[in-house]
């Protein structure tokens, strides 16, 4: 008798329990004026926060499209003889040619921290030399609509930020970055930096809270 108890027990919970996944529903009724009936509905909007970083080749602007590529561009420059220490020169190289970068930030959590991290001098391997990153510059330019982002700049062996100020905690920026080499003094005959090696591989960070 007493599983037969719990049986009906159950059996009827469970005729009750679709009831109770209903949407909410009120009846009255009654001759005097007026009626009134409510009913309630929530809502509930689950954004995740993201955070979307471009530096040169990839996919992906400040207004959607993101998607994470994994190709590493490389700016070079290779002077004359003639040209060497004679002043600025424009880079080869980039995403968008003459040693320019596609730059884009996106975010949705506040500000941004933005920056630059290099191991050292660019150097050339065995012999010892070096040129600092100190001589190159990068320029942003406008890109889009969107606030011009500003990049950080590029040191020997350390990192450098700068903050990406967030709207309304929406990070939305982007530029056209342009490096240029100073040029100014003719250091030994040598190749610095490279693919990876002698130090010529700068990593940028984005970072939220």
């Amino acid at each position: 008798m007493r599983t037969s108890h719990v049986i009906r027990a159950l059996l009827a919970a469970a005729t009750v329990a679709p009831l109770l996944a209903h949407a909410e529903s009120n009846f009255q009724t009654g001759v005097a004026s007026p009626l009134t009936a409510t009913a309630h509905v929530d809502f509930q909007i689950t954004i995740p926060k993201f955070l979307f970083l471009r530096v040169g080749t990839g996919t992906g602007t400040a207004n959607g499209g993101w998607a994470t590529l994994a190709t590493i561009d490389e700016i070079t420059w290779a002077p004359t003889a003639a040209q060497v220490g004679t002043g600025l020169l424009a880079g080869t190289g980039g995403d968008l040619g003459g040693g320019t970068e596609t730059a884009v930030v996106v975010a949705n959590n506040g500000n941004v921290t933005l920056s630059s991290t290099t191991a050292g001098a660019l150097n050339d391997g065995a012999a010892g030399d070096t040129i600092s990153y100190t001589t190159i510059t990068t320029t942003p330019t406008k890109l889009t609509t969107n606030t011009v982002l500003a990049p950080p700049a590029l040191a020997d062996g350390a990192t450098t930020n700068t903050t990406v100020t967030a709207v309304g905690k929406i990070v939305q920026q982007d530029a056209k970055w342009a490096y240029s080499y100073a040029n100014a003094t003719v250091p030994p005959a040598g190749i610095y930096g490279g693919v990876n090696t002698n130090n010529g591989r700068v990593t940028y960070t984005a970072s939220v809270p």
